[in-house]
């Protein structure tokens, strides 16, 4: 019987979880009612890491990856830690350090911004991923491919 091996540019679905060093599962399918997550391999859909693990790999296949951040989401960058002015803070609710505020960016994306600081001036919130500057650790399995 012949079996598909995943190549760029092919529809793919995979059961997965993703791990931090430490063994922490952060996500799954299960996590996502058991239904595989469907990508296109190799279209930069995924993170780099994981988009280039599938490619070879046959229906059924399993296998357990460790990705660099710079396979990941990355470092964190300086240039994503902001200060927000106190006026556009909101003002309906205590903030503290550690909080996740919901912003809407000018170009309308909303990003999660983690609170690294409330002082007078305002708030300064962190807007890398969170798993930025994070090694992960990934266990795939091919269940289809189109």
């Amino acid at each position: 019987m012949f079996t598909m091996k995943v190549k760029k540019g092919d529809t793919v679905k995979v059961e997965y979880e993703g791990m931090l060093e430490d063994g922490t599962v952060f996500d799954s399918t299960k996590k996502h009612g058991g239904n595989p997550l469907e990508f296109r391999a190799g279209a930069g859909q995924m993170i780099p890491g994981f988009d280039r693990a599938v490619i070879g790999m046959k229906v059924g296949e399993e296998k357990t990856i460790k990705l660099k951040p710079a396979d990941a989401y990355g470092e964190p960058k300086e240039y994503l830690i902001r200060e927000i002015p106190k006026e556009h803070v909101p003002k309906d609710y205590e903030i503290k350090p550690g909080m996740l505020l919901s912003m809407t960016m000018p170009n309308g994306v909303s990003l999660d911004a983690k609170v690294k600081e409330v002082n007078p001036n305002g708030v300064k919130v962190d807007l890398n991923h969170p798993l930025a500057g994070k090694s992960l650790k990934f266990r795939i399995k091919v269940v289809e491919v189109e």
